[in-house]
């Protein structure tokens, strides 16, 4: 294949997936207007209705935006030479494969996101602003994107380096050991990353004792499940939009309730909330997504172990020496489209889920709370009630609420 074709293939790849995007977001759009289907007629009144529909026209204007400019960098870093200008660069400082490599994506990811930076900036003190949500200060919003970095350059780079030499050690064979490495950092990271992640970014401090942690574990005890770690986390840092999550298992299970959750919602609908959460363990669809992440990723190295070493690919993304970095660059937009598939997979099956999880909820616990918490999340994020289907079955991992309170009170 010469790096001509594979090129125009990068250029068809970038400009499909644009313009399939583009044709869901306005299919989409179009429904905004829609009226308020009857399940859910009172989660909005007029009022938050219209804020509501403006809302999520703001930001389907604004993703037409930051997506066309998304598009126009890469295709115009492709076609005037970004890639290549970058690699002789870095050529010039070190011979050193894997620091080429290092300083290759360093800068490349650096500029991204700085260029990226002024949009970023208007999504939050802008749009999120003008609505209600933000609550992020500006000293906060410089202090993640440092810590972002920093996180991304020190673990991105160690396990970049670690690729790169067990592709200079073993050859085609290093999608083996390096499908190891990323399973272990996988498993490392679902096990401790609210322990050592997390608290970079958001105070964590375990819930109070009272009445809804006596709820919370009297209903884990009734359901068999020992839970001893349930923390509140200070959300309301950035956002006043509400979450809540659960992360590790084994002995590092645990729940994490945003402090927005325990304010905007009665202690029954907390609890049902957790009662979803706990049914996702019960379910072990945990265990399912991790194990189905893991099998993706070797899929995914053994691909790329195919295809690697060929020069085309380098060459393709206007990169004369043909190299690890290079190749992996047009490797990434070339795979986007398997990519896209086992996304749409993965979606159906966290659709399922999620049923699932409410059905546990409900029989374990009460479907009523898990309603009316379904519907002032809902209320409080300003969440589409009218979504398109093909707009849900490609990016939907969760099941509309409409969908999901027919689901409960059947």
């Amino acid at each position: 294949m010469s790096h001509t074709f594979i090129f125009y293939c990068i250029l068809a790849i970038l400009i499909g997936d644009f313009l399939l995007s583009t044709v869901l977001n306005y299919l989409n759009a179009k429904k905004f207007r829609d009226p308020v289907p009857e399940d859910v007629e009172d989660v909005y009144n007029t009022e938050e209705y219209e804020k509501s529909q403006d809302y999520k026209l703001t930001n389907y204007k604004f993703g037409i935006v930051t997506s066309t400019f998304s598009l126009v960098l890469i295709i115009g870093f492709l076609i005037f030479g970004g890639f290549g200008y970058v690699d002789n660069l870095v050529r010039d400082w070190t011979n050193n494969q894997i620091l080429q490599a290092l300083l290759f994506f360093g800068i490349i990811m650096i500029g991204s996101d700085f260029l990226g930076t002024p949009l970023s900036y208007y999504q939050t003190f802008v749009i999120e602003e003008k609505f209600g949500f933000n609550n992020t200060t500006k000293s906060t919003f410089i202090l993640d994107k440092i810590k972002s970095w920093l996180m991304t350059i020190v673990i991105g780079g160690v396990i970049l380096s670690l690729v790169i030499w067990f592709y200079q050690w073993s050859g085609k064979n290093f999608w083996v050991y390096t499908w190891i490495l990323v399973a272990l950092f996988t498993v490392f990271m679902n096990l401790f990353y609210s322990k050592l992640i997390v608290p970079l970014f958001n105070k964590q401090e375990p819930l109070e004792r009272g009445s809804l942690k006596q709820k919370i574990e009297s209903y884990a005890s009734n359901v068999g499940f020992e839970l001893n770690n349930i923390f509140v986390i200070n959300g309301s840092k950035r956002s006043t939009k509400a979450n809540a999550y659960f992360s590790g298992f084994g002995k590092e299970k645990r729940v994490t309730l945003y402090d927005t959750l325990v304010n905007d919602l009665e202690e029954d609908e907390i609890v049902a909330v957790l009662a979803h959460e706990i049914g996702h363990y019960k379910k072990n669809h945990i265990v399912f997504n991790l194990v189905t992440s893991i099998l993706l990723t070797g899929l995914m190295l053994f691909i790329l172990s195919i295809f690697i070493n060929n020069p085309s690919i380098s060459l393709a993304v206007g990169v004369d020496q043909p190299s690890f970095h290079a190749a992996l660059i047009g490797f990434g937009i070339l795979y986007s489209p398997i990519s896209e598939i086992t996304g749409l997979i993965m979606n159906h099956f966290s659709r399922k889920f999620e049923y699932q999880a409410d059905d546990f909820a409900k029989n374990t616990f009460a479907a009523a709370p898990l309603v009316t918490s379904l519907k002032k999340l809902s209320k409080n994020s300003l969440s589409n009630l009218t979504p398109h289907r093909a707009y849900v079955f490609v990016h939907y991992s969760h099941p509309p609420l409409i969908e999901r309170i027919r689901n409960l009170k059947a």
